[in-house]
């Protein structure tokens, strides 16, 4: 108490009297063995921290602020800033074990074994609110809400989640997510360090990090499956029968959601999750989560609360868009149920929910039902979410269905886009998706702009940041080192691409099928040796050929 007492003083008049009421504070007694109650305390301010308090690297990686920096988003703001450590210190000194903190949100989650008497806390003249998110009500209601729907039917293509949304032609474009980072926030990832369709993405490091944000340690390989399922969707590679949304691009696995209980504390594990993904420079949050009601009725949510500005996720899941990163969520499973409408923080205006279809593109009967109470689009998009090839065990596949999976389907092609269009931020992403759907002139509350074309929406996205040339070709560099680039002035639709020797030696040859966009990256010059090639691309438009000069690779 000694050294708290030094540490209030700092703050003038304020703290002092948050000193008094401090060394006044009762403690919980008669305490047992189990944190059982958790309480959401909200901030007035964060103390006497400013952005001059702290550098860029201080609270930002790099990555994040490369991110910033693309959108022209200013960084660091009043919400990068840390809470107040004081303050924590002050509610810890009242009997509370501080469990996280939310800088977005100014508020610290904090835990008792007991019921506390949580009107001291609201004499702290810092504390703006109190609300208890978490109560012993014994046994759940929900504790199946994780639970993975299967099915025997395996007559849908593998790959058709992905080629329903004309992914595929840019995964033939090789655009399957390289270089993107998408934080994976879900229940538990039991297996995924063993599963066969992740044993590529194991071994190439892709993922960067691990942590559980509701037992506050970094194992996450444990608890559920169906983050596991997520990430299959994701980053699955099985050579002709599973096949991922972004299988190249790199993941944070961050378990958030308690799957023995349902209750709002899970919202502040969310949230804590999404800011570690924001510092640590994610491109991408992928959401299958979701809340409106809980094991304590008296905590739920209404449907006049899913209005984009009320919940305590959905306030937080707009500030990740604010930050530049695109944000996607399941709409929700609720349709067939008491709730029916989609489920927070889908409601945010800046949040893509995904809606489910089946394999013939139509709506399922449990996709939750739009619009948002403030009279929003939701859905905003819609994928398969219906019989999903997934793995959730160690060696064997089955199919499962949801808006948990139509959810990573729409991930992982915004990862794809991402990659193919760097300089394009996270709303562009976003309206580009919109745009390119089926119902865009005609939404509807069930599924919402429709079924998204991405090789529209790269072409969309291509016609806003590409320098495209007038007519013809242009590439470039030639000379080069290895990789050249070459960009269309219409999209060449199908496309095969041939390298010949000077000697008329044909030594290379690509067929890439449906072909999306304007851009081609060819790196196979990269092993050859210094001299004059031939590239030759053959497209439904005719033939274009290339002189390539191939310079010796530096040491």
């Amino acid at each position: 108490m000694v050294s708290g007492s030094k540490r209030f003083l700092i703050y003038g008049g304020r703290a002092s009297l948050a000193l008094l009421l401090i060394l006044t504070c009762k403690q919980a007694k008669g305490q047992t063995e189990e944190f059982n109650y958790f309480y959401r305390v909200v901030f007035t301010d964060k103390g006497t921290y400013t952005p001059a308090s702290f550098s860029p690297g201080d609270l930002l990686s790099e990555k994040a602020i490369l991110r910033r920096q693309k959108s022209s988003i200013p960084f660091p703001d009043y919400r990068d800033l840390p809470v107040f450590q004081d303050y924590i210190e002050a509610v810890k000194s009242c009997g509370f074990t501080h469990h996280s903190t939310s800088k977005w949100m100014n508020s610290a989650l904090f835990q008792t074994k007991d019921e506390a008497d949580t009107e001291q806390l609201t004499l702290l003249p810092f504390v703006a609110e109190v609300k208890l998110v978490k109560k012993p009500v014994g046994k759940s209601t929900f504790s199946d809400k994780l639970d993975l729907a299967g099915t025997d039917d395996d007559t849908d293509a593998f790959d058709w989640p992905v080629r329903m949304l004309n992914g595929h032609s840019l995964q033939n474009a090789e655009y399957d997510g390289t270089g993107i980072l998408i934080a994976v926030l879900d229940g538990g990832f039991l297996y995924a360090d063993r599963a066969s369709s992740l044993y590529t993405l194991r071994m190439r490091n892709g993922i960067k990090y691990t942590y559980d944000f509701v037992n506050k340690n970094p194992i996450v390989y444990g608890y559920h499956t169906h983050g596991t399922a997520v990430l299959s969707v994701l980053a699955g590679s099985l050579d002709g029968i599973m096949r991922g949304s972004a299988p190249d691009a790199d993941f944070l696995l961050l378990r958030t959601e308690d799957g023995a209980s349902e209750f709002p504390a899970e919202e502040d594990f969310w949230v804590a999750g999404a800011e570690f993904a924001d510092s640590a420079g994610a491109d991408i949050i992928s959401s299958s989560l979701g809340y409106s009601t809980f094991d304590d009725p008296s905590m739920n949510y209404t449907f006049s609360d899913l209005d984009g500005n009320t919940a305590f996720i959905t306030r937080a899941a707009d500030i990740a868009a604010s930050k530049g990163m695109v944000v996607v969520n399941s709409a929700g499973n609720e349709r067939n149920k008491t709730w029916i409408r989609i489920i927070a923080p889908s409601d945010g205006d800046s949040v893509l929910a995904a809606g489910a279809v089946n394999a013939d593109r139509v709506i399922s009967s449990f996709s939750s039902a739009g619009p948002s109470a403030d009279g929003q689009v939701k859905p905003d998009i819609s994928a398969m979410g219906v019989n999903l090839l997934v793995q959730s065990s160690e060696m064997s596949l089955s199919r499962s269905s949801g808006t948990s999976f139509s959810c990573p389907v729409i991930s992982g092609m915004a990862a794809c886009l991402m990659e193919a269009i760097p300089e394009a931020d996270n709303m562009d992403i976003i309206r580009a998706i919109r745009s390119s759907s089926d119902r865009f002139s005609l939404p509807d509350s069930l599924y919402g702009f429709g079924i998204p074309d991405m090789t529209k929406a790269l072409i969309t996205l291509e016609s806003t940041h590409l320098d495209i040339p007038a007519g013809g070709v242009s590439f470039g560099p030639n000379p080069t080192a290895g990789d050249i680039e070459f960009t269309f002035s219409d999209p060449p639709g199908h496309i095969i691409a041939e390298i010949v020797s000077a000697s008329g030696i044909k030594i290379y040859r690509k067929d890439y099928g449906d072909f999306a966009g304007r851009q081609l990256s060819l790196t196979a010059l990269r092993n050859m040796e210094q001299g004059l090639y031939f590239v030759r691309f053959i497209t439904s438009e005719g033939s274009f050929v290339f002189k390539i000069v191939k310079l010796r690779e530096r040491p």
